[in-house]
């Protein structure tokens, strides 16, 4: 996935927490986040507000836009590895959290099918031949005629 894919694919997925997203998507959107921060907070600093503004509105009002697909891109990463979404909360546990979550976020994702979707890597010719069965809760009682 290029940089440019990877943002639009977040952006696309602004509250989809379903799925799963790959290291490629979830690091290039990382990149792209710190990049337009920082050139935002120089726009904010020395044409807004001067050299010691303390608000920066333009930073302040992307880090609003930009809120919900970063957790979203987080949780389909945490999936990709097979875990819960749950697991992002782990940072509110200072500097241990954090560590976990970049290891996590730097594991490579689960080979094929997982319990939160397909390989995000994998293409669609793969997929064709694989016939996937869904489990129902109503039992299949044979009648003796089924072979």
């Amino acid at each position: 996935m290029t940089f440019s894919d990877a943002v639009k694919t977040c952006f696309n997925k602004y509250a989809t927490f379903q799925g799963r997203a790959a290291r490629s998507e979830f690091w290039y959107f990382a990149l792209f986040q710190f990049i337009a921060n920082l050139v935002l907070g120089f726009v904010d600093a020395f044409f807004l507000f001067g050299a010691g503004g303390d608000i920066g509105v333009l930073s302040s009002l992307f880090g609003l836009a930009v809120f919900i697909p970063s957790i979203s891109v987080a949780v389909r990463r945490l999936h990709d590895i097979d875990r819960s979404g749950g697991w992002w909360w782990l940072l509110i546990i200072p500097l241990i959290g954090w560590i976990i979550l970049i290891i996590w976020y730097a594991t490579k994702g689960t080979d094929g099918r997982n319990r939160f979707g397909a390989d995000p890597l994998a293409s669609d010719d793969e997929f064709e031949d694989i016939e996937l069965s869904h489990k129902s809760s109503i039992p299949h009682v044979s009648r003796g005629d089924d072979s």
